[in-house]
């Protein structure tokens, strides 16, 4: 079988769908805009690039000019033509799926992401019917979530299949690793891109409270990732006189993720809205209990008070006293951490996810 996946190179989800696929057996090649690192991906996969990344202005929202992406249209139809796939998969509608709705191939398959579907449509009329032309064109739509499902609903009639975005359970387990902390501290944080809609400021604030409230200084707080909005959360940091407690990673090779999951004791995650929530699921699958923010992606994956608690969102009061009943009851922590692995090898183990892409893939065909 022959796969050809218009994507993102860089992209993290981009890289593990399509090594993984290249292990089961099937012809990877892959299309993107930008340049990548080549040893991220494995020796099989044969990787075209048409660079138009100096060309792009991004909006804050990770969209690009339409216009600008037509310039690699003449591009990926000779490679299509080269190719000539068994599928042609195209990842987040409102760029690659535009383009791969544009080549005219068939069978076609568009898979959202999540701000491709929540947001960009709904920023004006011409987005949402490039969205609607996109996924008009395809024979099957997949979401990694039922809530992004749902909203993809509202764009299209196609049929729309739940592939969950799982984890390698493998890879994510409790496990010893080199830590940046003593075994008598008690380790807070997150692992996420560092932008305001995804709560940090509010899990800094609960972290504040809770420390005021037991003054150890055997409590840290750990923010990994890097983002746009690094420096903002730093100064609140520094204004709430946190620095000696926390500690900012910047950003984190995919490779070395699991590492800092295992360095936690309690994972948080406050954000605005979730269609989804991968790095949730990765701290579950390290035996992590999660605190979660009532965001929708959140609440399809976590139930309340089995491998962790939800709470409201902007609710840092009722966040802090969460993280207080989990810093007290070290048994609580365990027996949570402990479901949360079970929820993953059950619903998102990864292994299974890769064998639906292939059935999903072998139907199209037949």
């Amino acid at each position: 079988m022959k796969v050809l996946i218009l994507a993102n190179p860089v992209s993290s989800h981009t890289i593990k769908w399509v090594n993984s696929l290249s292990d089961s057996g099937i012809e990877i090649f892959l299309f993107g805009l930008n340049g990548y690192d080549k040893s991220m991906f494995n020796k099989d996969v044969k990787i075209e690039i048409f660079d138009i990344s100096s060309k792009l202005k991004s909006n804050k929202d990770g969209s690009f000019s339409k216009i600008i992406y037509l310039t690699a249209l003449k591009r990926i139809k000779d490679f299509v033509k080269k190719v000539r796939p068994d599928i042609l998969h195209a990842h987040y509608v409102s760029s690659y799926g535009l383009l791969g709705a544009l080549a005219g191939y068939h069978p076609f398959v568009i898979s959202v992401w999540g701000t491709d579907i929540f947001y960009i449509p709904e920023k004006n009329i011409v987005n949402r019917k490039l969205i609607e032309f996109s996924l008009d064109k395809s024979d099957l739509v997949l979401s990694t979530s039922h809530i992004m499902a749902e909203q993809t609903k509202k764009f299209t009639h196609k049929e729309i299949e739940v592939i969950p975005f799982g984890i390698d359970t493998e890879k994510f387990k409790p496990v010893k690793t080199g830590s940046l902390f003593s075994n008598e501290d008690i380790v807070i944080g997150t692992v996420k891109t560092l932008e305001k809609k995804y709560g940090i400021e509010n899990l800094i604030r609960s972290f504040k409270m809770v420390k005021d409230k037991l003054r150890s200084d055997k409590l840290k707080l750990l923010i990994v990732g890097g983002g746009t909005d690094a420096d903002y959360f730093k100064n609140i940091v520094r204004g709430l006189n946190l620095e000696q407690s926390t500690i900012f990673t910047g950003y984190i090779n995919p490779d070395k993720v699991h590492e800092y999951h295992n360095m936690l004791d309690i994972f948080v995650a406050l954000s605005e809205s979730e269609s989804f929530g991968v790095s949730v699921l990765e701290a579950s699958a390290c035996e992590k209990p999660v605190v979660v923010s009532k965001a929708a992606g959140f609440t399809e994956i976590i139930k309340d008070n089995q491998a962790g608690f939800i709470v409201e969102k902007n609710d840092i009061r009722q966040a802090a006293g969460i993280l207080l009943k989990l810093i007290e009851d070290r048994e609580l922590r365990d027996r949570m951490g402990k479901a949360g692995r079970d929820n993953v090898l059950k619903f998102y183990n990864w292994n299974d996810n890769v064998v639906q892409m292939i059935n999903v893939y072998k139907r199209l065909i037949n």
